[in-house]
């Protein structure tokens, strides 16, 4: 660029930066020096306080430390704390078939377990006529629909051994609790000390 050539418009000159009064040197330099002790200041005085006393987590090691960085980690926990799924209809149906008697325990009324068979198998009817979406199709569809009536007869004989097992359990801890009475045997000589 020559002398000739216009030029842009003349920037301000900067201020002068703040001089501390009693050392001379620049108060934004001298900020920075002492950082780090006025963030320690600000910790004891927030362990003082008791600011850190019950967080989460408290005395439980520190998860994934030392591990390998992840950039999608924040996806897998994610993943983890809202239990989310993403697996193809066909194994969502397969694990949906492996935990459905569980759910079925858990329901009280026989119609509520024939509502429950209804919604699962409508869900296998809808993953079976449900073409495949994507490139790769993933597994075969191989869960079937159930039937309600032999699924009603199978929640009963559980529900029925359920309540076996806890009368029995009842009974047992009954016969620990009671106390034992002392049964004199005739014939029985005392002893000495007894006399």
């Amino acid at each position: 660029m020559t002398d000739s050539e216009p030029r842009g418009p003349e920037r301000p000159p900067r201020p002068a930066r703040a001089r501390d009064r009693r050392t001379g040197r620049d108060a934004a330099e001298q900020r920075i020096a002492n950082q780090g002790s006025w963030v320690e200041l600000q910790i004891q005085q927030a362990v003082q306080r008791g600011d850190f006393a019950d967080l989460p987590g408290a005395g439980r090691p520190i998860s994934d430390l030392g591990a390998e960085h992840d950039p999608d980690w924040w996806v897998k926990k994610l993943v983890e704390r809202e239990q989310i799924s993403v697996l193809p209809p066909a194994l969502a149906i397969r694990r949906e078939d492996a935990e459905l008697d569980d759910q079925l325990d858990r329901v009280t009324t026989e119609e509520g377990v024939r509502q429950r068979v209804a919604e699962f198998n409508a869900a296998v009817r809808t993953a079976l006529y449900t073409p495949p979406a994507g490139p790769m199709p993933g597994p075969p569809m191989i869960t079937r629909p159930r039937d309600p009536d032999l699924e009603v007869e199978r929640w009963r004989e559980r529900r029925t051994a359920r309540r076996e097992a806890q009368r029995q359990a009842l009974a047992a801890l009954r016969a620990a609790q009671q106390p034992r009475s002392r049964r004199w045997w005739p014939g029985r000589r005392r002893r000495p000390e007894q006399a």
